[in-house]
């Protein structure tokens, strides 16, 4: 049984309960289940600021109880979502397993954001597994989702860590925690899915009117708003993959419940930056046949889309072909809209302020010398941006074409009517000096799991800005062991 908080407004909550106003069918009712000794690991203050919270109430141990689950708010209605979802291309009936919603927090700007404990105990979604977290992954989602953030990337964020006191069994024994997630909202392509496959249109409907209210409510002026939120989510999410691979990073588990009507990313499981540049870049250890590569993430985000649109259907048309044929002709505008995001943004990473037709080819003559030379992503660009002073590090250097291609964009660069140093500042504010190496973000993981946390709060602050090129930052942009293979998984 949790203990109830006795101020309503402790800590600066305001939470809202629109999600729970839903048809039942969407969620299930259910209290975080209470842990043993719960301990405050991380807690995020600037997060907590925007979000109108009292950090010295939420680390106090009425605080802590909260994000521990062991203590609720007066009026708290939590509840596990209920959803669906397409795992690496077969379709489930899915759920939150291990998670809670809480509510929505208002904020004093007046937005509206999801707070989920994760790892708070089994709900009826649970399946097999236990619904608990452990630590590593827990404090892993917190880098790098905070990570994102400082990217400029639309992500879920992290607001704090908890340990239970419990361990939990995986592989081998871990010590427990509670992530505290903060989103723009939970809803997924897999809850749509799942209220196509188990509701009816009426409650179909519902929840694509909460989600237009919620995220885009000047679409419910549109003479077709069911269609114009499939387009509104198509745009989004060809902005956010063409965000991924400028920066390279792999989500590993593009599943359709990962991804997010808002257009966030969620779900920092079997994720992981590219070091080397190759398009076949798989981290997750259950990926064995590379769905979900770095190269294959905007092809896979048009396939999850699709499974949108036919959830949509029945609300984009009364008559079926006439349906079918408006969701093809939305989901169409994902490549070139995709296209154009991701070009922009290589451009800027050269120094080019306005695309012409011919940047592609610069663009793609630069990947395929870095390809062949295996050349580290985040480091070539980094250099680039630095400039000749570094040229004896750069590794495709003496790569083939590269004095070529190097001439060709210089060239271009001289085209353009801003200044070297124009170019050399747009560069600064497109190629980040720092990523979360895949080596120090587990070195940083070892030690707080052995309690030593100066590590991760290193990292954490080097990640903060990480286009600031400072020198506080120099150490956590040396490149990986040679020898580094690197896998990752999802922690359940």
């Amino acid at each position: 049984m949790n203990d109830q908080i006795g101020e309503p407004d402790f800590a600066g909550w305001r939470l809202e309960h629109s999600y729970a106003e839903l048809p039942s069918i969407f969620f299930t009712r259910q209290e975080p289940q209470p842990v043993r000794a719960p301990g405050l690991v991380l807690l995020n203050a600037e997060l907590a600021e925007e979000l109108g919270l009292r950090t010295d109430e939420l680390r106090s141990p009425a605080g802590v109880g909260l994000l521990s689950g062991c203590r609720t708010l007066p009026g708290s209605k939590p509840l596990a979502q209920a959803y669906a979802g397409h795992q690496f291309g077969y379709f489930t009936m899915l759920g939150d397993g291990r998670a809670l919603l809480l509510g929505e927090q208002r904020t004093p700007d007046g937005k509206l954001v999801d707070i989920q404990l994760k790892g708070s105990g089994r709900t009826p979604y649970s399946r097999s597994g236990d619904g608990r977290a452990a630590l590593g992954p827990m404090l892993r989602e917190y880098v790098i989702s905070e990570a994102m953030h400082g990217l400029g990337i639309p992500t879920t964020r992290s607001l704090a860590v908890v340990t239970t006191g419990q361990p939990i069994q995986r592989e081998r024994e871990l010590p427990g925690a509670v992530l505290t997630r903060v989103a723009a909202s939970h809803l997924r392509v897999g809850t749509f899915q799942f209220a196509a496959a188990k509701g009816s249109k009426e409650e179909l409907q519902v929840l694509a009117d909460y989600a237009i209210g919620r995220h885009d409510p000047e679409l419910q002026k549109a003479d077709q708003p069911y269609l114009a939120l499939l387009n509104r989510v198509i745009s989004r999410q060809a902005s956010l993959i063409a965000s991924w691979q400028l920066v390279g990073f792999v989500h590993g588990v593009m599943n359709t419940d990962n991804m997010t009507i808002s257009g966030e990313t969620i779900d920092y499981g079997p994720c992981a930056f590219m070091d080397t540049y190759d398009p076949a870049t798989v981290f997750s250890s259950i990926d064995s046949q590379g769905r979900y590569a770095y190269g294959n993430q905007p092809a896979i985000a048009v396939w999850n889309l699709a499974r949108l649109a036919e959830a949509l259907l029945p609300l984009l048309h009364e008559e079926q072909e006439r349906a079918v044929a408006l969701a093809e002709q939305a989901l169409a505008a994902f490549s070139d809209l995709y296209r154009q995001h991701w070009l922009a943004g290589m451009t800027r990473k050269l120094g080019l302020f306005q695309p012409v037709p011919e940047d592609e080819q610069l663009v793609s003559g630069l990947l395929r010398i870095m390809e062949t030379a295996r050349a580290d992503y985040t480091h070539t660009f980094r250099l680039l941006t630095l400039g000749d002073l570094e040229s004896s590090r750069l590794q495709i250097a003496d790569a083939e074409g590269y004095g070529e291609w190097r001439s060709r964009w210089q060239e271009r660069l001289g085209q353009q009517p801003e200044s070297a140093e124009q170019a050399r500042e747009l560069m600064k504010r497109s190629n980040p000096a720092v990523i979360p190496r895949n080596h120090r973000v587990e070195e940083a993981l070892e030690a707080a799991e052995q309690g030593e946390l100066a590590p991760l709060h290193r990292l954490l602050a080097a990640l903060r800005d990480p286009y600031a090129y400072s020198a506080e930052q120099e150490s956590y942009t040396e490149l990986p062991p040679q020898d580094c293979a690197y896998r990752t998984y999802c922690g359940t």
